[in-house]
């Protein structure tokens, strides 16, 4: 297993126990101690947990994983389905984007790309595009949150007025009863924004989001037309999404 699959998973632990123990970790992850002793004192040198005498504890203050956490999480899955995702981008399209690490990993995907607008509201993404040629780019301004987005009424009117041919949203939980949900009210408004400014929706998403609800809706299920996520997601969850009438791609 590399480091950064070591990583991920030492975060999926604590942040599903609150905390983590060295020699538990080293039989689950066939390393040795002091292996995970060293994975444990990265992750407490990058404030992603609290190092303790034995093991670590979690240092999130909520549901919400911080923006470091989540772009430890799960890289090779969010990777893939980046890449997938730009396969839907045709020449000359404009394409709107919402914030998340899934959709950092597509705008790196995208960032060689000829001839394409980007209109995102994610500082992140913004950066990562800024300067390719091919790529005309469009920020849109609004409130500021830890998750690089920027959100709220002031993005919502910028937004109102673009045409987008497709738009890309990451969620925190998707199910067909409650469709897309995210734990920012605020962000579930400007994401939505950006569905109902495109003619085609695409939630990408990795696994561990199918299934879950969190606190603020997106959208129905029925404002979205695509989902891409990876082959780790359950059979009976994908086959509800789809008899829902949504398009599944997994890869």
């Amino acid at each position: 297993m590399r480091k950064s699959e070591r990583l991920s998973a030492i975060l999926d632990q604590v942040g599903l126990e609150g905390s983590v123990d060295v020699a538990a970790l080293a039989v689950a992850l066939g390393v040795s101690g002091a292996t995970i002793r060293r994975d444990l004192q990265t992750l407490s040198r990058n404030q992603l947990l609290v190092r303790t005498h034995g093991g670590a504890l979690s240092n999130q203050a909520g549901d919400e994983k911080p923006t470091r956490v989540k772009a430890i999480l799960r890289q090779a899955e969010k990777r893939t389905i980046g890449r997938a995702a730009a396969a839907f981008v045709e020449e000359g399209a404009v394409v709107g984007m919402t914030g998340g690490t899934t959709a950092l990993e597509l705008s790196r995907a995208l960032a060689q790309r000829r001839g394409i607008t980007v209109v995102t509201n994610a500082i992140n993404i913004a950066a990562e595009l800024v300067g390719h040629a091919g790529v005309r780019l469009v920020l849109i301004g609004g409130l500021a949150r830890s998750s690089y987005e920027l959100v709220g009424p002031a993005a919502e009117a910028m937004l109102a007025n673009y045409h987008l041919d497709i738009a890309f949203i990451g969620v925190d939980g998707l199910t067909p009863e409650e469709g897309c949900t995210t734990y920012d009210e605020m962000e579930a408004q400007t994401d939505l924004a950006f569905l109902r400014r495109a003619r085609r929706s695409v939630v990408i998403a990795d696994s561990s989001k199918i299934g879950r609800v969190t606190f603020a809706r997106i959208s129905r299920l029925s404002d979205i037309t695509d989902i891409v996520t990876d082959r780790n997601a359950h059979p009976d969850q994908l086959e509800s999404l789809e008899r829902a009438g949504v398009r599944v791609t997994i890869v």
